[in-house]
Formats: structure tokens, C-alpha cells, sequence
């Protein structure tokens, strides 16, 4: 059995990729699971991403799926654990980061560990415990009106603190930026102090790089993505061209969108005025239950299936925040949601059943919700198309058809992701 050397759990499926595409980057070769595989790894890899579709879910259920995981990954091999959160930090004051933290330390047996969500490559950056989203704060870039996990203070260590039974600390820029052994001193002072859980500032990747070597012994990581950049030099892998490979892309092209973050809302208005072809759902159309939810995925495919071709076709339920608060009044948060995932997640069937090969999911929770439907079990990680998004290949079952597909955080992406994607899968 080939043993894996970093272990890591993905609170979503678009986060998994984020993470995977940040280490396949600095050379390793990663495979990403779907949920909790029931056999061992096959393939020769470096890390397993296991994505969990956790995020928003009870807490106590959160806890029992990231410590399955984390059983599993111990039994392949993995010498660290890196629990895997969103770098705008979505919780609640309930969880689910801080009470997944406390399981996994509780199941690994270690008193400490780190938390940042910084990836300045996305224009995340921590400084003095406190989030940016490119310049601005957190609870000013748009997170504050997340229809599942609003984000309103930008303060990671009271974020943090109501969620863990750990005392939570800080481990702020100006020992960062000395390096490793400042790191490691500052890790023993809060230790003495009874902290388990830093917030790390980190607002460059030369931050990142320096934290790292920091962490080489530590049992448990927790982090967003961006972290990961320098994890892999702890195992001696260093960038290769060889870990990125995929097999070539074939196959009609299609964008499934059901995101309403600002970014993604930018992406669709970008592809739609450029010309794309594209068919909008109006999630108000789904409000009757199964029979509306069936009677909408059916005009999407009778529109989709004769445009299938060359050019992709964008199938979207994006929506501005007062679009979307109105179909929440009506149906409530949690269920507003899963009709447009069941929606799109049944449209995604469809079309992969019609030739569709490279297939674009912008939204974690549409993201999950696909490649469930899809059933595919494994995906291998390939090249970056944008910061934190990397094209990825995967088996559906039962047809057994090997296909391409992007998994986008809402907020990920440049405004002309949708075209560029294809663009750079062709040169992968």
C-alpha cells in the first residue's frame, strides 16, 4: 500500500481543489477523494485531499465526518493532518471550524495548533488577527450578506473563540516575518500561556514560506489553502512539471453556476455580454417543490442539448443579494439552496449524458452537489487555471465516462474565468 505523507480534510469539495491545486503547484502528486473512500489508496500519491461537503451541516455531524476522515488518512500513511477551511474563514458562532479543531486535536492528541485563512495570492491577507479581502475588511467585501455563514467581524480571534473550548491567541506579523525560530519560540510562549489554538498573520506568500518550516512536527494544521504552498519543501518535493499532468480533454463544454458571490456574479455578466449562450434559472421557479425542480431541469436541457458543440453554454442561478433574500423569505435559507443544487445537480446528469466532457461548477455547495450526482469518487488534480482553481479529471458512474471539471469557489476566478478556462485546458 502506498503510504501518503499530508493528510488532509476539506470542509467543501471547491475548497478540496483549492488546496489540492495549491499542492500539486509546489510538487506534489495529489489525489482528491469524494467523501470518506471505503478502501485504501491505489494510486501513487503524496497527499489525499478527502472533501466533505461539512461546512454549513450540524456540528456534532461535522465533527463525526473530519474524525472518519482523519482515521482513514492516519491508516494510509500521513505523517501530518491539515484540516482545510474557506479563507473568509464561513462559520457561525456554533461552528463548524472551531469544534472540527478541538475533535481533531482530541483525536490526534496534541495540545496546539495554527489557524489562518491567508491566501495573498486571492488577496486574503491576516494582520494583527484581523481578515482582509483585498483591501478591504472582511465584513466589507461582500461576505457579510452570505446567505448561509454572513461574515461580519473581521477579527479571527473572536470569531474563533466562541467556537473552540481552546483559549485562542495570536502570532502576529512581526514574528512572522523573522522566520522559523521566532515562530517556533512565539508557538512555546503561548503554549506556557495555555493557548491551543494562533491565529497566524501572514499578508505575502513570503510570509507563508517563512511559517512552514515552523510547522514541520506539528501534528495538526489548520488553515485555508495558502498555507499549503510551503508544506510540501517539509517533506523534501520540490515543483515539478510531472505532477500536473492529465490526460487530454474532450468532450462538449459547459458552465453550471450557482454562486451569487460578487465574483461569480461578475463571471456570468462577463460571458453573457461577450455573447455566450446562456439559459438563467429563476429560483423562484422552484418554489412548488420536486415537480418544479423537475419541469426547470428539463427546458435547461431541451435549450441546452442542441447548442452543445464547440462553444460552452452557461446554465446559471446566480442572483443579486435582494433577488436571493426574496426567495429565502419564502422558502427559508437551508431549503432555498438545495432546490438550486438539486436543480443544477440533475442538469449536470443530463448534460454529461449529452456529450458534455469539460464542465465548469462555480459554488461550493453546486460543487458538492454535482459531483454527488455525478457519483465520482476520486478526481486528479492537474493545472491551475486561476489562483486556487485547477482543472481536475474524474470517472461519472455509472457510465464510467472519464471527464474535466473545474469546481470554483463563488468567489474565486477572474472576471473572464468562464472563457479562459477552456482556453488553458487545451494547453494543459
Amino acid at each position: 500500500m502506498k503510504q501518503v505523507l499530508l493528510g488532509c480534510i476539506a470542509d467543501d469539495f471547491t475548497g478540496a481543489t483549492d488546496l489540492a491545486n495549491n499542492l500539486v503547484r509546489a510538487g506534489m502528486r495529489v489525489l482528491q477523494t469524494i467523501g470518506v473512500p471505503a478502501t485504501p489508496v491505489e494510486a501513487d500519491v503524496d497527499a489525499v485531499v478527502v472533501s466533505l461537503k461539512s461546512r454549513t451541516i450540524a456540528p456534532a455531524e461535522a465533527i463525526a465526518q473530519s474524525l472518519e476522515a482523519c482515521k482513514w488518512l492516519r491508516a494510509q500513511g500521513a505523517q501530518q493532518i491539515y484540516f482545510k477551511y474557506c479563507s473568509t474563514f464561513d462559520s457561525t458562532p456554533q461552528g463548524n471550524i472551531g469544534p472540527v479543531i478541538d475533535a481533531l486535536m482530541d483525536e490526534l492528541k496534541t495540545d496546539f495548533t495554527i489557524a489562518t485563512p491567508a491566501f495573498p495570492d486571492m488577496g486574503r491577507t491576516v494582520f494583527k488577527g484581523h481578515l482582509f479581502v483585498g483591501e478591504v475588511l472582511l465584513n466589507e467585501s461582500g461576505m457579510q450578506n452570505h446567505p448561509l455563514t454572513p461574515m461580519k467581524d473581521p477579527n479571527l480571534l473572536r470569531v474563533l473563540s466562541p467556537q473552540t473550548t481552546h483559549r485562542v491567541g495570536l502570532i502576529d506579523h512581526a514574528v512572522v516575518a523573522q522566520g522559523q525560530e521566532a515562530v517556533r519560540t512565539r508557538i512555546a510562549e503561548l503554549r506556557q500561556q495555555g493557548v491551543g489554538v494562533a491565529i497566524v498573520d501572514a499578508i505575502s506568500n513570503a510570509d507563508l514560506y517563512r511559517l512552514a518550516p515552523a510547522l514541520s512536527d506539528m501534528p495538526l494544521v489548520t488553515a485555508g489553502s495558502g498555507v499549503a504552498i510551503g508544506l510540501p519543501a517539509n517533506f523534501s518535493i520540490q515543483p515539478n512539471p510531472h505532477s500536473a499532468a492529465l490526460p487530454p480533454a474532450a468532450g462538449s463544454k459547459a458552465i453550471l453556476s450557482g454562486s451569487c458571490s460578487r465574483a461569480t456574479n461578475a463571471q456570468v455578466a462577463d460571458f453573457v455580454a461577450k455573447g455566450g449562450a446562456s439559459f438563467e434559472i429563476d429560483p423562484m421557479a422552484l418554489v412548488d417543490g420536486v415537480e418544479s425542480v423537475a419541469s426547470v431541469v428539463q427546458q435547461a436541457l431541451i435549450w441546452a442539448r442542441p447548442r452543445l458543440g464547440q462553444q460552452p453554454v452557461l446554465i446559471y442561478s446566480t442572483a443579486a443579494p435582494e433577488a436571493l433574500q426574496a426567495v429565502q423569505s419564502r422558502l427559508g435559507v437551508e431549503q432555498a439552496g438545495a432546490r438550486v443544487e438539486a436543480t443544477l445537480a440533475k442538469i449536470a446528469q443530463g448534460l454529461v449524458e449529452a456529450g458534455v466532457g469539460q464542465l465548469i461548477v462555480a459554488g461550493g455547495e453546486t460543487s458538492g452537489a454535482v459531483v454527488q450526482a455525478l457519483k465520482m469518487t476520486q478526481l486528479q488534480i492537474g493545472a491551475q487555471i486561476d489562483p486556487g482553481v485547477p482543472w481536475c479529471t474524474g470517472r461519472t458512474y455509472p457510465a464510467d465516462r472519464l471527464i474535466h471539471v473545474t469546481l470554483k469557489s463563488g468567489n474565486f476566478g477572474g472576471v473572464e474565468f468562464f472563457t479562459q478556462a477552456f482556453e488553458r485546458i487545451q494547453a494543459t
